[in-house]
């Protein structure tokens, strides 16, 4: 069976959530090979978890460099991959890096690139499926030049654990051209306080128009703080100055695909829904009965979100306590 490439994603240590995404998709197209792309012993950490997702294959590409200049080391490394190889398909996320890495080693390899893909289908070659319009349409779309290359909306596949052997294979990192490449001067990290990562987070609460002020705002983190929740926004709250852009869920934002997403205040447009309908269980506050977040809400409250976030806030504190 084809090996396809999955550029694994990790800070710190850590496997992000959207790379277990990644192996579970690639699983439909062929046998997962993960790269891991990092300062040395950066492999060493991850190969257990990669395992449990199913990686038959781990590139280990390590070097004092691989971390000290933007996404180039990471091209690199795939585009050799990619001619030694012959893989089916190279994965990424479909996130700011990764879309940066994508566009390059399509270029690079003189492969099609298949963007914000929802799932992937191996029949009749490499198809992505894609959600459009805001989620009113799904579309399928083949690359028909190269190796075909997909960046996978982070929450658009549900991971799902299979066994893989993880077989270490180590390669060269190839010798980075300063003179083309952008160097790290820096690192800082983002402060987000004790709060889970939006798009890694098994709870979500989100607050939207609703609200009514980034003042008022605290009804939404409090709530969260009680179910340990990230907090989200949608774009109409993010347009008023409520809530900080990082935080958008929809659309033009970040799609999460958490066990529970609360939505306060939120009417659900069609931008909004495109970034958290695939949640687990959907929970609604709305005064109006004809929101069309009720539409996919597995329970709604007709509302005042001020009168029932604080009473659901002091049950679940009631609970834990």
């Amino acid at each position: 069976m084809s090996e396809v490439l999955v550029l694994v994603e990790h800070v710190d240590g850590e496997i992000k959530k959207v790379t277990f995404e990644l192996l579970t998709a690639a699983r439909a197209l062929g046998e997962p090979s993960a790269v891991v792309v990092g300062t040395s012993g950066t492999a060493a950490k991850l190969k257990e978890s990669l395992a449990q997702y199913g990686a038959e294959k781990v590139y280990v590409a390590e070097s004092d460099d691989a971390t000290g200049y933007l996404v180039t080391p990471k091209v690199d490394v795939l585009a050799a991959l990619v001619g030694a190889k012959s893989p089916v398909a190279v994965l990424v996320a479909a996130t700011a890096d990764g879309k940066e890495v994508a566009g390059r080693l399509a270029a690079r390899t003189g492969s099609g690139l298949l963007v914000d893909a929802v799932g992937l289908e191996g029949e009749g070659g490499v198809t992505a499926v894609q959600s459009i319009f805001g989620g009113a349409f799904t579309v399928k779309s083949q690359a028909t030049t190269g190796t075909p290359v997909v960046s996978v909306r982070p929450g658009g596949v549900e991971a799902a654990e299979a066994s893989g052997a993880a077989a270490e294979e180590v390669v060269e990192v190839p010798a980075t051209d300063a003179a083309k490449a952008t160097r790290i001067t820096g690192v800082e990290p983002i402060v987000g306080g004790d709060r889970p990562e939006l798009t890694e987070a098994s709870i979500v609460v989100s607050g939207g128009r609703g609200v009514g002020a980034a003042e008022k705002f605290d009804v939404v983190e409090k709530l969260a703080d009680s179910l340990g929740a990230a907090v989200g926004a949608s774009r109409a709250a993010v347009d008023s100055g409520y809530y900080p852009a990082q935080f958008q869920v929809g659309q033009t934002g970040k799609t999460v695909s958490p066990q529970l997403y609360v939505a306060l205040g939120i009417s659900g447009a069609i931008q909004h829904r495109a970034g958290m309908q695939t949640s687990k269980t959907i929970v609604a506050v709305n005064k109006d009965a004809e929101a069309p977040i009720f539409e996919i809400a597995d329970f709604g409250v007709v509302g005042d979100l001020f009168a029932v976030a604080p009473q659901l806030t002091d049950e679940v504190a009631k609970r834990k306590g």
